[in-house]
């Protein structure tokens, strides 16, 4: 399979959702930013970030990360031991939603409330 072709096949609304792009790398054996490399050139959109970060403007808004009335201390000290130059990496985040054993969308969360910021995107998006 073509990355166009799996690309096509993943599309909602047009775009493509995050989860779809990892998913595609995965099967492709690629690294998951040629797949974003690909959609940009084929003027295709990443939506629905796992982190809850941007595309979803379906559902009225543009992100779905949202502060947290707590976040749990030891869950903040692993964002906070993670960061570099400033900024927690995506990866980074989502290893921590799967040591933790949470949805990735809620350490998005986690970083709005702790006003952290996340990137490098692994897509490359951000």
């Amino acid at each position: 399979m073509k990355i166009e072709e799996g690309l096509r096949g993943r599309l909602i609304d047009g775009k493509l959702p995050c989860a779809a792009a990892f998913e595609l790398a995965t099967e492709l054996g690629i690294a998951p930013i040629q797949v974003r490399e690909k959609a940009d050139n084929e003027g295709i959109h990443i939506s629905r970030c796992q982190l809850g970060l941007f595309g979803f403007e379906e559902f009225g808004e543009r992100r779905i990360a949202c502060p947290l009335a707590k976040v749990p201390k030891r869950i903040e000290e692993k964002m906070k031991g993670g960061l570099v130059n400033g900024s927690l990496p995506c990866v980074k985040a989502w290893r921590i939603a799967r040591e933790e054993g949470i949805a990735k969308f809620l350490v998005g969360s986690a970083a709005e409330t702790l006003s952290l910021r996340i990137g490098p995107c692994q897509l490359g998006c951000f």
